[in-house]
């Protein structure tokens, strides 16, 4: 294995330093900063990596280098403790491991595969290449909810504003009248007295519901059932089953490619898919492919996985191509995601349009409907 000074024992602390005020025990202390470390700023640190050992440098002058250029604070701190660590005789990726919120586990046991085979500037690379194409379907998948939202936003704001302080004008107005209001005008103004009255009640029942949501969701049966829902939705599922299986083909072409065995790599792919049904679905198929199954018949059978998937990892198994099926796969839904976002804000974008000008349309004409009647009176 990789090692950095070969200090002694890789589980040793000779030479550890502390940061932060800190020393290991305050671990949990340092989650903050770390949290702060941006996916495009590890990216490039990992590739430049890989250059600068594919280049003969020393690992730990490498790490010294990186610590020094890092634009990025909190990462900077992270590589001088992971150099302190490989000084003391820890393998890198045992480094590594000690600083979960920046490297994940994939990127760990890709790190512990290569120093194994002793391809840690070619793993390096490909790992990067990894986090670039995941971070852009991340970013296309999240990319096509901020419209809908930014929509949904501007719509609620100018709804509350007319709840707030158009209506009671018109209400006002209205009572000098003296006559029955038209059934819609009643039902705005009896809305609109209720936010008035009941406003705080209302974002209170809000934040508890959105409370009870995330605790739900946070149970293995709530995620579950949340994610199922989710994929079931006409357009917004459809995107992210596209992005869940990108994300699962990718991940685990990538740490085939490294080394990592294949039922090792199904576990850590299963953890790192982000949506439960797919969790499951990878973890029950890794259990038959323990007791000598093949990978794509258990994936098959799940029912999750598109029939094209299967068939194309059945047909990497014959040839003996497996990893490079699944990066071929996952370049196909990076595509597919493509696609997927461009439909749906195709989509979206007159039927947000026109629910909005539904809604705060509606409330405008329920309140001119008496100004309409009082006109024919007078003609």
């Amino acid at each position: 294995m990789i090692r950095g000074g070969g200090l002694g024992n890789s589980g040793g602390k000779t030479g550890r330093r502390r940061w932060w005020g800190v020393d290991d025990a305050g671990a949990g202390g340092r989650s903050l900063l770390r949290s702060r470390v941006r996916r495009r700023d590890l990216v490039v640190c990992t590739r430049q990596l890989s250059s600068m050992i594919n280049a003969g440098l020393p690992l730990t002058q490498a790490l010294e280098i990186l610590s020094r250029q890092a634009t990025s604070p909190a990462l900077r701190a992270v590589l001088r403790e992971t150099r302190y660590d490989v000084e003391a005789g820890h393998t890198l990726s045992g480094a590594l491991s000690r600083h979960p919120a920046v490297f994940t586990e994939l990127y760990v046991n890709m790190v512990a595969a290569a120093e194994s085979g002793s391809l840690l500037d070619e793993i390096l690379g490909r790992l990067a290449t990894f986090l670039e194409k995941s971070d852009r379907v991340r970013r296309k998948v999240k990319g096509a909810l901020v419209y809908p939202a930014v929509v949904l936003g501007v719509a609620a704001a100018v709804i509350t504003t007319l709840l707030l302080f158009v209506i009671p004008t018109f209400e006002t107005v209205f009572d000098s009248f003296g006559a029955l209001l038209p059934l819609p005008t009643r039902a705005v103004i009896g809305l609109s007295r209720a936010v008035q009255n009941w406003w705080w009640a209302m974002l209170g029942a809000a934040g508890g519901g959105l409370v009870l949501l995330r605790r739900w969701a946070a149970t293995d049966a709530g995620r579950s059932r949340l994610d199922r829902f989710l994929l079931r939705l006409p357009i917004l599922g459809s995107l992210l089953r596209r992005a869940a299986v990108s994300r699962f083909t990718r991940t685990l072409g990538t740490m085939l490619s490294s080394g990592v065995p294949i039922l090792d790599g199904l576990e850590v792919t299963a953890r790192t898919a982000g949506n439960r049904v797919i969790h499951d679905a990878v973890l029950e198929s890794r259990d038959a492919i323990a007791g000598g199954d093949s990978i794509a018949r258990p994936l098959e059978t799940t029912g999750v996985f598109p029939p094209m998937v299967t068939q194309m990892i059945h047909v990497g198994e014959e040839t003996g191509d497996l990893d490079g099926m699944l990066s071929r796969i996952a370049d196909f839904y990076d595509d597919e995601v493509d696609v997927a976002v461009e439909t749906a804000l195709r989509v979206l974008e007159p039927v947000l349009i026109v629910g909005v000008g539904g809604v705060v349309g509606g409330m405008i004409i329920a309140m001119y409907l008496p100004i309409f009647d009082l006109i024919d009176a007078i003609r």
